[in-house]
């Protein structure tokens, strides 16, 4: 027998799917959620920290030069356009005194009755228009043509030099500006070094002085191997010199009178340069100073040169270019060495693989090996 029932519907529903999604969607959230917290980025070991703290120092002597070089382009231009706005104002005093003589001129003709061409002339705002009219000219006196001459003559030269003057003010700005760019540099990198050593623990920090005390003992060695290298290459000239002295039968080679006018004018000079850094061993060092309370490493070795009557210039960029290059094996008392390739830094040799120098933010002016940095080369100023 037939069944009337309707057949069921079979409803077909997607909650659990999207409860499934959901919930799926909620626990990779969690899990990445925990898996951030769980691991956080790591922390820098102590060797990276003092790489880094090394980079930024010698950043900011980058910067430091930098701030050096514009601060001394801005004095010098500051000088230019005082210069340049006196002259400005005395060619306006001569062109106020050309315009009187002109217009005393036109007072006179006034004065005598009638307005000639000339006073015409003399009175009208534009003088120079009338400059190319040759019959005009024609009937001026020597003593009138004279003064329009000086007339043009003062306003050619004052127009000139306002417009030198403006351009060298607009140089001046630019120099500024960079000098304070290059001031914020140095603040930049400073406060960076600051913070990842205020991050260290006692213990990391204790780590990161032997680190430092391991470099300074390697230096020191290195410095030491040079003295010796030094000594016993002066040594080996020095027997020679006396060979030669007795093969030309200069008598018992004592060595008198062998030394030239200049070795002997050079090395007095290396010995004041040498006396004045010594002098300002425990000063501190701070960017962008040259003396007499505290240094950076070029305003140092400026000082110092100065002391013993010879200039140099300011930074390290234009340090490295004066005198002499030298080798470091044939490095005397006096001689300048520069370090890293951007030549950032710089010291005074002293003797025996060592130096006097003002070193970085935070230390004072010290002897040191010339092996804790990097060297790039060396230069005998005088």
């Amino acid at each position: 027998m037939a069944s009337h029932r309707k057949p069921r519907t079979r409803a077909r529903t997607t909650a659990p799917a999207v409860g499934l999604t959901t919930a799926a969607l909620a626990s990779v959230t969690l899990l990445s959620t925990q898996s951030a917290m769980a691991a956080p980025d790591p922390k820098p070991s102590v060797e990276d920290v003092q790489k880094k703290v090394d980079d930024l120092y010698r950043q900011a002597g980058t910067a430091t030069q930098q701030y050096n070089r514009a601060k001394e382009a801005s004095a010098a231009q500051r000088a230019r356009v005082d210069a340049l706005l006196d002259d400005v104002a005395k060619r306006a005093d001569k062109l106020n005194e050309a315009r009187r003589t002109l217009g005393a001129y036109a007072a006179a003709q006034y004065r005598s009755g009638s307005i000639t061409p000339n006073a015409t002339f003399f009175l009208a705002d534009d003088p120079q228009s009338y400059f190319d009219q040759s019959q005009l000219m024609d009937r001026m006196t020597s003593r009138q043509q004279q003064a329009i001459t000086d007339f043009r003559t003062q306003q050619a030269k004052a127009s000139k030099k306002r417009a030198e003057a403006v351009r060298s003010l607009e140089t001046l700005t630019t120099t500024q500006n960079t000098l304070r760019t290059s001031k914020q540099d140095v603040q930049t990198k400073l406060g960076e070094a600051r913070t990842l050593l205020s991050k260290l623990t006692a213990e990391e920090k204790a780590r990161l002085a032997e680190i430092e005390r391991k470099k300074e003992a390697e230096a020191r060695r290195k410095a030491e191997e040079l003295a010796k290298q030094q000594a016993a290459a002066k040594a080996e000239a020095e027997r020679k010199a006396e060979e030669a002295a007795k093969e030309s039968g200069g008598g018992s080679g004592t060595g008198t009178g062998t030394g030239s006018g200049s070795d002997s004018s050079a090395t007095t000079k290396a010995e004041k340069v040498l006396a004045f850094a010594r002098a300002q061993i425990g000063k501190p060092y701070v960017w962008g100073a040259t003396g007499p309370a505290s240094y950076d490493c070029s305003g140092l070795t400026q000082a110092a040169w100065k002391s013993a009557g010879v200039d140099i210039p300011r930074t390290t960029w234009d340090q490295v270019k004066t005198g002499t290059r030298v080798a470091t094996a044939d490095l005397r008392p006096g001689d300048l060495v520069f370090f890293y390739d951007d030549i950032s830094h710089v010291g005074i040799y002293k003797g025996d693989g060592m130096m006097i120098h003002a070193p970085k933010p935070g230390a004072n002016v010290r002897e040191e090996s010339i092996y804790y940095m990097p060297i790039y080369g060396s230069v005998r100023p005088a």
